[in-house]
C-alpha cells in the first residue's frame, strides 16, 4: 500500500540518482536538498537526519585521514612507496604494481586507513610524472575493495555479515563464517579485477587535470649542479645503466670530472665517485634530487641538509634590491637568510659554471633550498620577493616514525580481532601523535573533508527514511519475486543486483542490514545451503563500484580525484557485472 512517506522517499529517491547521475547539483548540495525535503515533510524527524553525526564509521573515515594526513607531511609515505615503486616509472608500470601491492595487503589490513595511506603517494607520483591523479585514484580504491573482499578480516562489511550469521535465528546453530572462506570467490576476483582494469579499465578513467594556478611559471627551467656521492648506487654503473637519462623533467646536460667536461654524454660513459652531473629541468624534479635515496648531492647545501626543516623555494630578486651588480659569493646568502642558492633562472641567458661567481641583476630568478629560519629572517627584507614553495622536507626521529606506523597497524590489528575498536585505536593514536608533537591540534581543520562527511552522513540519513517508510523491503520484494522462477543461480543473481543497487545508494551496510535476513529465509524455504546465500549478500555489498557513496574508499578518492557519479559508473558497472557471475559461478559449483 503507498502510504504518503512512501510516496516522497521515492521521488526523492529519484531525484537524488537523477541529479547525481547528470550533475545537476554537487552532490553534498543534492543530499541536502534531498534530506531537507524527508526533514519537511516530517517522513524524518531532525534526530534521525543528525543521527549520522554521532555515527562511528563517519568519524573513523575522518580520523583516518587525519593520521594520513600526518603520514603524508613526515614523507614516511613517499619513502616507503619509494622502494616499492622504484622501477615504476611509466603510468601502466606504476598501476599494475599498486593495484597487485594495494590488494594483496587490504585482504589482511582494513582497506579504509590502506587507502588513507595511499592516496597522498599516488598523488605525488602522478605530478611528479605529470600525469592526472584520476587515472590512478579510482583504481587505487577499485583495488583495496577486490582485496577486501578476498578475506573476512579485510573489510567492515564482511565482519558485520557475520555478526548477522551469529545472531541469527532462522537457522539454529548455523556456524559462523571462516577467514578464509571469501577466498574461493575473492582470489580469482583480484587476479580478474586487476585484468580488467590494467586492460581495459585505464582507457575509461577520466583525465581530470589539476588546477594550474601559476601558469607562467610552471615552464621555469633551471641548470643545477649535482655531485655523485662515494657510496652512491649510480659508481660503476654507465649513463644508459643509471637512468639518468629517463629522469622525468630533467634532462643531463654535461659531466665535469676533474678537468674534463663532457658536453655530449655518451651512454657507454661509466660513472665515477665525485662526478659533477649538470641538470637542466623544472623546478619540481629537480626539488626531487634532494631525496637521500637519489645517490646525488647538491654541493651548495652543504650541512643545511641536516637541520630538521628544510624547504625548496622560488624567489624573484627586486628592481631596488641591493643584490643588484653584487657576485653571488659577496652577498653572505646562507649566513643572511639560512639558505643557499641551488640555480638561478635569467630569462633568455643560460646560467652555467660556478654560481659563487654570478652577477645578480634584478628580475632574475633564485631556487634556494632553506632552512628552518629563512622565513624569519626575510620577514622585512625589500632584496626579493618570494614567489612559492616547491617542496618541504620534515625529518622526524625514527622512533617517532615507528610509533606512528606501528600505531596504525596495531590499531587495525586490534579491530581486526575485536580486542578494541578502530574507532578507540584511532583516538588513542591521535593523542599519542599530539603528545609527540607529529601533528597539531591547529591543523586538523584543514585536513578534514567537510564535503565527504556532509555526504556519509546525509546517505546514512536517506538509508534510514527508506526503511521507515517501507521503501526499501518493497523493492527486495518486488526484485526477488523477479528472479525467484529462474531457479537457484537466478535467486542468487537477484540476490546480489539486489543488494549491489541498494548498497551503491544507501551504503552496503544498509543493504546486507535489509537482504541479509530475506536471503537466509530464501535458503530455507528453497531446502538449501545457505552459505552460498550469505556470501552473495557479503560479495555484493562490499564488492561496490558503481557509485563513489556506496563505500567509504569510493568517497575518499572521489573529490581528489574530481571524478563524477557518472565516471564511477562506467568504470564499475562492468566490474560489477563480471563480480557478479563470477560469484554465482564458484558458489553454484561449490554448493549447489
Amino acid at each position: 500500500m503507498l502510504t504518503f512517506d512512501l510516496i516522497i522517499v521515492i521521488l526523492v529517491v529519484i531525484f537524488i540518482i537523477t541529479s547525481l547521475y547528470l550533475e545537476l547539483f554537487g552532490p553534498g548540495l543534492t543530499f541536502v536538498i534531498g534530506i531537507a525535503v524527508l526533514g519537511v515533510s516530517r517522513v524524518l524527524t531532525p534526530k534521525e537526519i543528525l543521527g549520522g553525526f554521532a555515527n562511528e564509521q563517519v568519524l573513523v573515515i575522518i580520523m583516518l585521514l587525519l593520521i594520513g594526513d600526518t603520514i603524508r607531511r613526515t614523507h614516511i609515505a613517499e619513502a616507503l612507496f619509494g622502494r616499492i615503486f622504484a622501477k615504476s616509472k611509466s603510468y601502466k608500470g606504476f598501476l599494475i604494481r599498486m593495484m597487485i601491492w594495494v590488494a594483496g595487503m587490504s585482504a589482511f589490513l582494513n582497506n579504509t586507513p590502506l587507502v588513507a595511506v595511499m592516496m597522498p603517494y599516488v598523488k605525488q607520483w602522478s605530478e611528479k610524472h605529470k600525469i592526472s591523479a584520476s587515472k590512478l585514484l579510482m583504481p587505487l580504491s577499485y583495488a583495496a575493495i577486490l582485496g577486501g573482499c578476498a578475506t573476512l578480516i579485510g573489510t567492515s562489511t564482511n565482519l558485520i555479515v557475520n555478526g548477522l550469521v551469529v545472531d541469527q535465528d532462522i537457522i539454529p546453530g548455523l556456524p559462523s563464517l571462516n577467514i578464509f572462506d571469501f577466498v574461493y570467490v575473492g582470489v580469482p576476483m583480484i587476479v580478474i579485477g586487476i585484468a580488467y582494469l590494467y586492460f581495459f579499465g585505464h582507457r575509461m578513467l577520466p583525465d581530470n587535470k589539476a588546477d594550474d594556478n601559476d601558469v607562467d611559471d610552471i615552464h621555469r627551467n633551471y641548470l643545477i649542479e649535482t655531485q655523485v656521492k662515494k657510496n652512491s648506487n649510480l659508481v660503476g654503473k654507465t649513463i644508459g645503466e643509471s637512468g639518468l637519462r629517463n629522469l622525468n623533467g630533467l634532462y643531463l646536460v654535461e659531466i665535469r670530472r676533474q678537468t674534463r667536461v663532457f658536453f655530449v654524454v655518451s651512454n657507454n660513459l661509466s660513472i665515477e665517485a665525485g662526478d659533477l652531473l649538470v641538470f637542466a629541468g623544472n623546478r619540481e624534479p629537480i626539488a626531487d634530487l634532494m631525496d637521500a635515496n637519489s645517490g646525488l648531492s647538491i654541493p651548495e647545501i652543504g650541512m643545511l641538509h641536516r637541520k630538521k626543516s628544510t624547504e625548496v623555494v622560488e624567489v624573484v630578486v627586486s628592481h631596488n634590491s641591493s643584490f643588484i651588480g653584487k657576485i653571488l659569493k659577496h652577498i653572505n646568502f646562507r649566513s643572511r637568510y639560512d639558505a643557499a642558492v641551488i640555480s638561478i633562472h635569467r630569462n633568455q641567458e643560460r646560467i652555467s659554471g660556478e654560481m659563487h661567481g654570478v652577477e645578480i641583476k634584478a628580475g632574475d630568478v633564485l631556487l634556494l633550498y632553506a632552512g628552518d629560519q629563512f622565513r624569519e629572517r626575510i620577514r622585512h627584507t625589500n632584496d626579493f620577493y618570494l614567489i612559492s614553495k616547491i617542496k618541504g622536507f620534515e625529518k622526524v626521529e625514527t622512533y617517532k616514525l615507528v610509533i606512528l606506523i606501528g600505531g596504525l597497524l596495531l590499531a587495525i590489528f586490534l579491530s581486526a580481532f575485536e580486542i578494541i575498536s578502530l574507532f578507540m585505536g584511532l583516538i588513542i593514536l591521535l593523542l599519542v601523535l599530539f603528545l609527540l608533537k607529529l601533528t597539531n591540534p591547529k591543523d586538523l581543520s584543514g585536513s578534514i573533508d567537510y564535503n565527504l562527511g556532509l555526504i556519509i552522513v546525509m546517505a546514512l540519513a536517506l538509508g534510514v527514511a527508506m526503511m521507515k517508510s517501507g521503501a526499501a523491503p518493497m523493492f527486495a520484494n518486488f526484485f526477488i519475486s523477479i528472479f525467484t522462477p529462474m531457479g537457484k543461480y537466478g535467486i542468487l543473481i537477484g540476490i546480489f543486483i539486489l543488494t549491489s543497487i541498494l548498497g551503491a545508494y544507501i551504503t552496503g551496510k544498509a543493504a546486507v542490514a535489509l537482504i541479509f535476513p530475506i536471503a537466509l529465509s530464501m535458503s530455507v524455504k528453497l531446502g538449501l545451503d545457505p552459505q552460498p546465500f550469505i556470501l552473495t549478500v557479503a560479495y555484493a555489498a562490499a564488492a561496490n563500484f558503481i557509485t563513489p557513496i556506496g563505500y567509504q574508499t569510493n568517497l575518499m578518492v572521489f573529490g581528489p580525484g574530481k571524478y563524477s557519479f557518472n565516471d564511477f559508473f562506467k568504470l564499475g558497472l562492468p566490474l560489477t557485472i563480471i563480480y557478479m557471475f563470477v560469484t554465482v559461478f564458484i558458489l553454484g559449483f561449490i554448493y549447489f
